[in-house]
């Protein structure tokens, strides 16, 4: 064989190992790539399913999706976090089953159907410098309702009633004022214009009562159409004033204070009447039990009537007098007592004939 030959076989040998060695190398598992720290770039990562996956910030150990971002945002079944350090808006609805803790809380709009506990005071705060209009308000179910603060003068403005239980009160400087039955001693001063019936009534100071009756502290009056009595206590009727009033010795006086004369009546018929001169007038039989004196201060208790003058009994004057009239109008059967009688004198004198002084004869001889 030629050197020629020769080398062609060994050519061929070369080649058929190679053949060999190259399928041997395509038969065996190709092994593991070896990626050194930081030499894998995001740019080689396109899909596929990354599991265990651990970094400085982030652990997952989800065994399905919780978390998906998308170009409209990032979507998360459940959220837990400890701490939002930045301003948080939400738009759409916040459900909360647990508890909220907040130092302030804004609200435009609170709706809530459900039990509010607080540990310190509901504050309403100035909103430019005004806190007017501020409270509570309940809306629905008719017109609205509000008890808010209000100005012009500042007070709490209520649009219903306060309904209080019955033992309870309410008070002004721990003083009770209004119970369900009782003002408090503390109110002095009111305009009540309608009442019911009063058991006591006490009043201290001045008293006008429609305008009708008054009652002056100061001078201790008391006048029923009258504003300044004349007495202690007087009626008056357009200018006709009747009173009672004390005297200074110790006595009272009753009758008019005016020229009006006085009546006395029973059966509201007049019985007796004082006219604005003086005069009395009985209208009906009048009966004394006592000794009537007329004219005199001081008189003898020996007989019924004694008086300082002449009487006149059935138009008949009877007077006394140490001798017959000598002036004066007398009419017939007017008599003259002899006052100094005397033995063979006369018991009096008699007019026989009217005129000034008419004309008088004795009567009556007086035996020796």
């Amino acid at each position: 064989m030629s050197n020629m030959e020769n080398k062609l076989t060994e050519m061929r040998e070369g080649f058929a190992a190679v053949s060999a060695a190259v399928e041997a190398i395509s038969k065996q598992p190709a092994a593991a790539p070896q990626i050194l720290d930081r030499q894998l770039s995001g740019n080689k990562i396109n899909g596929g399913l990354i599991t265990n996956f651990k970094s400085t910030g982030i652990t997952d150990t989800a065994t399905s999706p919780t978390l998906l971002v998308a170009d409209d945002g990032v979507t998360i079944t459940v959220l837990r976090v400890s701490s939002i350090a930045n301003p948080l808006t939400v738009q759409g609805n916040l459900t909360v089953q647990g508890e909220i803790t907040a130092t302030r809380l804004h609200v435009d709009e609170i709706s809530a159907d459900v039990r509010n506990e607080r540990t310190s005071p509901l504050e309403f705060t100035a909103e430019g410098g005004n806190i007017f209009g501020k409270g509570l308000i309940w809306t629905g179910n008719g017109n609205t309702r509000q008890l808010t603060m209000q100005g012009s003068p500042e007070r709490l403005f209520s649009s219903e009633s306060f309904d209080i239980a019955r033992e309870k009160v309410y008070s002004i400087n721990k003083l009770a004022v209004l119970s369900a039955e009782t003002l408090g001693q503390s109110i002095v001063n009111s305009n009540l214009q309608n009442v019911g019936t009063l058991t006591s009534l006490r009043v201290a100071g001045e008293l006008t009562i429609d305008e009708h009756v008054y009652y002056d502290p100061d001078t201790m009056r008391l006048g029923l159409g009258i504003s300044e009595p004349n007495g202690t206590f007087s009626i008056a009727s357009l200018d006709h004033e009747f009173m009672i009033d004390a005297t200074d010795d110790y006595r009272f006086k009753v009758g008019t204070w005016t020229t009006s004369g006085l009546d006395i009546i029973t059966d509201d018929t007049k019985r007796i009447s004082i006219e604005p001169g003086g005069d009395v007038i009985f209208s009906s039989k009048a009966v004394f039990n006592g000794k009537i004196g007329v004219g005199v201060k001081n008189f003898a208790g020996d007989v019924d009537i004694t008086t300082a003058g002449p009487i006149r009994v059935q138009g008949k004057k009877f007077e006394n007098g140490d001798t017959m009239p000598t002036d004066g109008s007398y009419a017939i059967g007017d008599i003259v007592w002899n006052s100094v009688p005397r033995p063979t004198g006369h018991v009096g004198w008699i007019c026989i004939r009217e005129g000034t002084p008419g004309e008088w004869k004795t009567f009556g001889q007086i035996s020796n």
